[in-house]
């Protein structure tokens, strides 16, 4: 199994990420992307990846932080994906749940990640939260040479047709594993050279971890109910998961 979107630099697992890692590994845990939340995250994150060889990590600015980044921010960023073992570009998007910033900056940051996608070929992570429609818009008005995946998605039809439409990847997390999750039908739909598994740790914790912190072993937790509504076997899963976080990260070219 592959734990394709973590937040190892979260004060609630930074502390004892070689634990985390040992659990995970325990487990059949394979790797694990620590997703940047913003660029001194993206740092901070690098860090960690160049000390654990089953971490790597990405860059780049979450919607939430988009209203403080400066100028920079975006040097730092565009500095970070150029270094060894960073992956991808985010986590981006837009979250008008939130609304923690003006609509039209969250949108035109998202759109500067995926150029970056475009002329690097790193791939983009991508958070979207009550923001189906123009998600959706900036995605498809980008240049096509630009990659990603919706991770944790909770999202309509409207989305989920763009993603595969431009061979984007869908990722799940524990929310699977909910009685009212309601993704039932996309989790089943999703091509399975396509579809990623992750955490969102510490955000997020599957059942029957619901209500404690969450961490990439629980990863297991999710392939277990994600391969039981796909009717496939958990092992089955999480080879197939595994490798297509490998090779939607590229991870064999990084090292």
């Amino acid at each position: 199994m592959f734990d394709s979107h973590c937040h190892l630099t979260d004060e609630r697992l930074r502390g004892d990420v070689a634990g985390v890692l040992a659990r995970a590994r325990a487990v059949g845990v394979t790797g694990v992307v620590s997703i940047a939340s913003d660029a001194e995250d993206g740092a901070a994150a690098n860090e960690l990846a160049r000390s654990f060889p089953d971490v790597w990590s990405t860059a780049g600015i979450h919607p939430h932080a988009a209203g403080d980044a400066i100028a920079a921010d975006r040097e730092l960023v565009e500095d970070l994906i150029t270094r060894p073992r960073v992956v991808a570009l985010g986590e981006t998007g837009l979250d008008y749940y939130y609304d923690t910033a003006p609509r039209s900056l969250q949108c035109e940051l998202f759109a500067w990640h995926l150029e970056h996608s475009a002329r690097t070929g790193l791939p983009t992570v991508v958070h979207s939260r009550d923001a189906e429609v123009d998600t959706a818009a900036v995605m498809r008005e980008a240049n096509r040479n630009a990659t990603g995946v919706l991770h944790c998605f909770s999202a309509g039809k409207l989305l989920f047709d763009t993603a595969l439409e431009l061979d984007w990847y869908v990722s799940f997390g524990g929310m699977v594993t909910f009685k009212n999750f309601a993704g039932h039908d996309f989790l089943r739909a999703v091509p399975s050279h396509r579809l990623l598994l992750e955490t969102d740790s510490p955000y997020l914790a599957p059942v029957p971890m619901r209500g404690k912190q969450n961490e990439p072993a629980y990863v297991a937790y999710i392939c277990a109910a994600a391969a039981a509504l796909r009717g496939v076997s958990a092992d089955e899963l999480g080879r197939v998961t595994d490798e297509n976080a490998r090779r939607f990260y590229r991870l064999a070219s990084f090292t």
